[in-house]
Formats: C-alpha cells, structure tokens, sequence
C-alpha cells in the first residue's frame, strides 16, 4: 500500500501479502529504484509477529508498506538486496524469525530473544568473525574499549601486510534496550529516549519523533515553531561538521585547521544554547512545535554568532583543502562505488560522496518547514576527500539557510497542543535529514492507541558497513581517517 510521508497509515486497510509475494514484492520494487527504509516485526492479531517493510521512493516523497501474516521462517531477501542483511539478523535475533538462506546471522547487538527466553542471551562480543586463511595473512584486533572517551567497538582487521583484505565491525556494546522501552507509551520518558537515542543528534532524533506523532494525530506544527526546529537542526550539522573537518586534519597531522575547528565546534554548539540553554539542544523540540521561542535580542545575538563562527569554519577550511600534502591523503582513500553505496543502503553525506542523490530535506520534506530548502551537495569519487569536501559544501549551506531563516522567522505561536490520545491501530513515519544523514522513525498503535511498537533507524545503521567496504584494500594506517570521514555512532547503531 502506497502512501506520503505525511499520512497516516490505518493498519485495518493494509492487507495481509503471502510471504512469497511479498518477498517478491520487495524486490521488484527494489529493482524499480525504492529503498528499504525498514524492515521489523509487529504483534499479530492471534499472538507471533508479522514481518513488516516500510519502503521508500525520493523522486517524489512515496512510502510504500507491506505486511506478512505471523511467521516463524521466511525466504531471506539478503542473497538479493544487500541492504536487508543487517535487518534481517536483528529481526533474528530479537524476535527468533529465521530468514532461510541468509549468508550469516551473526548477532547484531546481543541483545537475546524475548520470543525464546529459554535461550541464553549471548555475552556481548562473544561470537565468530570472519576470517581470511594464508600464509603471511594476519588478523589486528582494535577495542572494544579505546582511548579517551571513544564508545566501545570492536574492530577486526584482516591484513596481508599492510593491506586490509577485509574488515569487520562488531558492535552492540552500548545496548540499552530503548525500542523496547518505548512500547507502551508515549509517556513521559519518550521524549528523553528520543534526545538521548544518540546524543550528538538530540535535534534530528526530537524532529523525526515529533514528525511520528503529528502525523498520527494529523496536528502541523506552528510554522514558528517548525522554523526554530529546522534552524536548530542545521546549527547540529554546522557543529558536527565542524567537528570532523577539524578531525580530518587532525588525522594527516594539519592542525591550524584541527585547532581552528575544535573551538569553532564550541562556538556552534554555544550557538544552540542561545536558542533553549542546552548546548546539545535538549528540551527544545517537542511534538507539535518547540518548548522556547527567539525573541528579538535572541534573534540578533543569534544571528551574530552564527556569522562569527561561519566566517571561521570556512576559512579553516579553505586552508585544509588547498594543502597539497592533506589532498594527497585524503583522494583516493577509502573509496566506494555508487553501486555499493546503492546496494548496501548507504546513506548521508557518505553517499552524496558518491554521487546518490540521498537527502531527506528533499525527498520527504517536515510539514510545515517552509518554502525554503537546502540545495543538495553532491560528489561522485566517494573518497575521504569527497565526503570531507561534501560536508564543507553542506556548512555553507546552512549558514546560508539559518540567515534567512533568522531573518524571515513567521510570527505566531511555537507550539500547539497534541490530542490526549492517539488514534489505534494506525502507523506514521517520521524522516529527517540529520548530520550523519536519514534519520527514520516508525511508529504503530494498537487498539488502545499505545505504541504497540516504534521503531528507530539511525543513519549508522547502514553506513557502519559502509565504512567496512571502504577499508577493503587500503593500508591498516588508513583506517583513522577512513573512521573520521564517516563518522558513525556507535550507541545510535545499538539503541
């Protein structure tokens, strides 16, 4: 069943599909150029789950869904779309549905089945890794636990000398069970997960949430208020693309720019906390609008600051990526092909690297957001020089897009009031562009309007396995700037 991003979904028009079908359905579709933005279960009427994908087309904003009966064990799509594979194993692993012929379930997260209690739950990092076997072949082991305040993971290098043969990421180490804590609600702890899912990206994860509820209850969030949630995005992304330019120099030794940006990143997370008195924007968005509204002083010391520090970043910039010796690390680094990208689900400034037109500002824009867009920045040699040269681009074009925003803020209110309820049986989506790229939520409700279940894919869901690609064939001392120029989340990918 077809729909828009902005529709709410009744779950008793959606018809049931044989799993052959709807295997086949998925493909055929897959095929005629949508992606598979989710693939979950739901609680079937008479107990089990139904196998569920929420598929999405960017040329013109469709979502498409599609439902199983309750199974045990399906065909498994991997074998013919690549970017189910990660689905399917966390499907196995917390719900026990076996994907027949997938080429490896290995644990996504740990986590233990709910559907099979009387099966151990696996200790976390304890499971097999592939290994590459020959002479003068060798393995380097990094983490889970690494210096500093870096999350853990654990990363597997299979190495012929100096050369990465094959690189595998084991992850699941920062659990916290949030998918699950949030059926039942909302409540009053929602909108804490939301800001917490993966804390660099309180904004995207508050927006996508807020988008959820709006959409089921059919409220447009006051054009005010939607505003100062869009501009608080875009000061996100300023500050952690920030970040990782700086980062980036840091990791060929060109520190003006590595020193410039470890302030400059300050200066724009300063800048959020002029709009709610939370650097990472916390206790700004909620569904239906905003909690604060700018008023005049605030909107002009905003504006300041924002030229300040982009007037900065730019600069520090510039100098980066005019330095012959950090050009000749970064091109030719960690690339991938637009058709792996493509076929593995890439998404974010990643996969505008390479050259996929991937950008949910665009493809499914937030109601009530305004006229004024984003222009999508594209590059197609999918290096680490296009993905750092892709998030330079991206800056300018939010500090363009916060200026006039600034400047043409609507008047009226910042927020309206949700119903009490929601409607049961129903299913929305909420999508937003973060700063690592497409943040999807989906919710469904059951017959007492609750969350029967929510579902939360971070944009580090699919590029983690980006990133393993484009090690394959590097040298082991590329793996830093190769990590940086993606930049992932380690607990958005474990939720």
């Amino acid at each position: 069943m077809e729909f828009a991003a902005t529709e709410r979904l009744d779950l008793t028009t959606v018809p049931v599909t044989p799993v052959d079908a709807f295997r086949c359905r998925v493909l055929d579709r897959v095929a005629e150029g949508w992606r598979v933005l989710a693939l979950f279960t739901l609680p079937g009427d008479a107990g089990g789950r139904e196998l569920c994908c929420l598929m999405g087309r960017d040329h013109d904003g469709q979502l498409s869904f599609l439902r199983t009966a309750p199974l045990t064990a399906y065909p498994s799509l991997t074998p013919e779309c690549p970017q189910c594979h990660l689905f399917e194993r966390e499907i196995y692993e917390q719900w026990g549905i076996m994907p027949t012929g997938h080429p490896w379930l290995k644990p996504v997260r740990f986590t233990g089945c709910p559907a099979r209690p009387d099966t151990p739950r696996p200790a976390p990092g304890v499971t097999e890794y592939f290994q590459v076997r020959g002479e003068q072949v060798h393995e380097v082991a990094v983490g889970p636990v690494h210096a500093g305040i870096i999350e853990p993971g654990h990363f597997r290098f299979q190495c012929f000398g100096e050369e990465v043969i094959h690189l595998e990421i084991g992850l699941g180490f920062q659990h916290r069970g949030i998918e699950a804590a949030l059926a039942g609600g909302p409540d009053r702890r929602t909108v804490h997960f939301m800001e917490t899912a993966a804390g660099d990206t309180t904004i995207g994860h508050c927006l996508a949430h807020a988008a959820v509820l709006e959409t089921l209850t059919g409220l447009t969030a006051p054009a005010r208020g939607r505003a100062i949630g869009r501009i608080a995005l875009e000061l996100e992304r300023l500050a952690n693309h920030t970040g990782d330019i700086g980062a980036l120099a840091g990791d060929v030794g060109y520190l003006p720019t590595m020193s410039f940006c470890g302030r400059i990143r300050g200066d724009f997370l300063n800048c959020t906390g002029v709009v709610c008195g939370n650097r990472f924007g916390r206790g700004l968005v909620r569904p239906g609008g905003t909690a604060w509204d700018l008023g005049q002083p605030e909107i002009e010391e905003l504006s300041r600051r924002v030229a300040d520090a982009g007037r900065a970043v730019l600069g520090a910039a510039a100098i980066l990526f005019i330095s012959s010796t950090a050009l000749a690390r970064f091109e030719g680094t960690g690339r991938l092909c637009a058709e792996t990208a493509r076929d593995i689900g890439l998404v974010g400034p990643p996969a505008r690297a390479c050259g996929l037109p991937r950008d949910a500002r665009h493809s499914f824009p937030l109601p009530g957001a305004g006229a004024k867009d984003i222009p999508m920045q594209l590059n197609d040699s999918g290096d680490v020089q296009a993905r750092g040269l892709v998030r330079r681009l991206e800056v300018e074009a939010s500090l363009d897009f916060i200026a006039g925003a600034l400047a043409d803020l609507p008047a009226g209110p910042v927020r309206a009031a949700l119903p009490d309820a929601l409607p049961p049986h129903s299913l929305a989506v909420g999508l937003v562009e973060g700063w690592r790229g497409e943040i999807r939520h989906v919710a469904a409700t059951d017959a007492d309007g609750k969350f029967a279940a929510y579902k939360i894919i971070d944009p580090s869901f699919h590029n983690w396995f980006g990133l393993a690609l484009a090690l394959r064939g590097q040298q082991v001392s590329d793996f830093p700037l190769c990590n940086k120029s993606f930049n992932l989340s380690y607990c958005g990918h474990d939720l």
